[in-house]
């Protein structure tokens, strides 16, 4: 049986004591086993970054852009065996994975631009004969924390802007599908990534807290669930560590009176229950103002959810695969139990699907509640499944009122016609990611994500600018050289340049 080990030093290790099996969602077969790092392990690793900082540090960073390059048409020549790893181990429809790699690709190319993005600025004469300039340098060595849903995309937010910023780094992958992010970290060394520089370590949580206290390691990013990203960033930053930790979400959507109903369903749906909605950007209620828009808007939801194809991932015809474990699967059935059982209208019931060819794997339909309620838990959690929530609500404000008021504020959108609602709700939601007619707000690679409140703990967000600042530190020199021969007297008072 395979066993999926760590990338250390440009080289394969799998002499870990403790393993957890890799279980395919779709047929809930063991297909391998990944070792589990243990603390020596992963000081290992950050021992080998560190002593691969110093030459990588001072590379120029054209020729780090250059690896970039080399690395980004490696990707694409291998999508396709990325792509099945992704859905094997995670269970999303293959056409979802490509669409997930070529978002983590447009990373690689920003990060392509990094000679660019590292240029400091540079005044002369600020004061007489002095000139000042800054630049960015590097931390040192960083690491990354990924989740499962996202297994190649999500590594592709982090490390290659790091590296390209003259960092060493470390990754750890989810340890239910790490087979992606080590394949791609592989395709980094062919594209001549020096060895130490990426290493790639699988664990739990002795692997995390080993990051999170080593004092060697200057900068953590997180992705996960809001608990687990509070203690992140709370454990990182007590031990001196620069982290960004972003959290869970509870994406609303608001449905005006005058939307275009029929493509606002139509959005719904795929923002809804792609990747059956193991996504932090699903949109997972539809706040729907007035009870006429939310009567045609459950009835046209209700007629298209009849005709959603859930099955094996690998088949592209299916618009929807498994849920990654049999806990998820669990899991998300009590919160539609608990939906029912705290009143609101469950108009379609997704649980006890069984896919022919595929009884064992972890299949549930598409789930829709009317007339959720603030106060029940399946609004105020995140549920990270296939289950859309209906509130009906009188007016836009009274909609955004419970936007604001949710403990999340990752994504939200509006679908309208009207400029001037569409226009407020932008400028006043409280929320760091917003869509106009576009269910999934998900900024391009050269803009950067992250939400705001519970969703996001920390500063600067991920990818894009606020990646280069993230991942260096600013230095400003002044230099001044006096004129040959001439003596200067101290002086007391604070320097002044007018």
């Amino acid at each position: 049986m395979n066993t999926v080990g760590h990338l250390i030093n440009g080289e394969m290790h799998t002499g870990d004591d403790r393993h957890q099996d890799i279980v395919n969602p779709s047929t809930n077969k063991v297909e391998g086993k990944v070792a589990l790092a243990s603390k020596a392990t992963v000081e290992e690793a950050i021992a080998v970054a560190q002593a691969a900082y110093p030459a990588w540090r001072n590379t120029p960073p054209i020729k780090r852009a250059r690896i970039m390059f080399r690395l980004k048409e490696l990707l694409e020549q291998n999508a396709d065996k990325i792509c099945e790893l992704i859905t094997r181990e995670h269970g999303k429809v293959l056409n979802d994975a490509m669409g997930e790699l070529q978002r983590g690709i447009e990373n690689v190319e920003y990060a392509c631009s990094v000679p660019e993005l590292l240029k400091g600025e540079h005044s002369k004469n600020v004061g007489p004969a002095i000139d000042s300039w800054s630049e960015f340098q590097p931390l040192g060595v960083c690491a990354g924390i990924t989740p499962f849903n996202f297994p190649a995309m999500v590594p592709l937010w982090m490390w290659p802007m790091a590296v390209a910023c003259g960092n060493t780094f470390i990754l750890k992958p989810s340890e239910r599908d790490p087979s992606s992010a080590l394949l791609i970290a592989q395709l980094a060394q062919e594209a001549g990534l020096p060895a130490g520089v990426l290493n790639v370590v699988n664990g739990d949580k002795e692997a995390v807290d080993t990051l999170l206290s080593d004092n060697r390691v200057h900068a953590v990013s997180f992705v996960g669930s809001t608990p687990i990203a509070k203690y992140v960033y709370e454990t990182g930053c007590s031990n001196g560590k620069r982290v960004q930790a972003f959290g869970g979400a509870k994406n609303h959507a608001i449905v005006m009176p005058d939307a275009d109903l029929d493509n606002a369903v139509s959005a719904l749906m795929g923002a809804a229950y792609g990747s059956c909605g193991e996504r932090c950007m699903a949109i997972s209620v539809a706040v729907a103002v007035g009870d006429a828009t939310a009567d045609a808007l459950v009835e046209k939801l209700k007629a298209q959810i009849a005709n959603l194809k859930v099955g094996d991932g690998m088949d592209n015809s299916n618009d929807m695969g498994p849920v990654v474990t049999r806990a998820q699967l669990e899991k998300i059935e009590g919160y539609i139990a608990k939906g029912v059982e705290e009143g609101a209208d469950l108009v379609v019931d997704g649980r006890g699907l069984t896919v022919p060819g595929f009884e064992n794997g972890n299949y549930l339909g598409a789930s829709l509640f009317d007339r959720v309620k603030e106060g029940m838990v399946i609004h105020s959690d995140e549920i990270f499944g296939p289950v859309l929530c209906v509130m009906r609500v009188d007016t836009m404000q009274e909609a955004m009122d419970i936007i604001n008021a949710h403990q999340y504020g990752n994504g939200t959108c509006i679908f309208t016609r009207d400029g001037e609602a569409a226009r407020y709700f932008a400028d006043n939601i409280l929320v760091g990611m917003v869509g106009v007619n576009v269910p999934l707000p998900v900024p391009v690679a050269y803009h950067s994500f992250g939400g705001w409140k519970q969703s996001l703990f920390g500063d600067l967000h991920a990818y894009g600018p606020d990646s280069v600042r993230f991942y260096s530190k600013r230095k400003t020199i002044t230099q001044r050289w006096p004129a040959s021969g001439v003596r200067e007297g101290a002086q007391f008072t604070f320097p002044s340049n007018g």
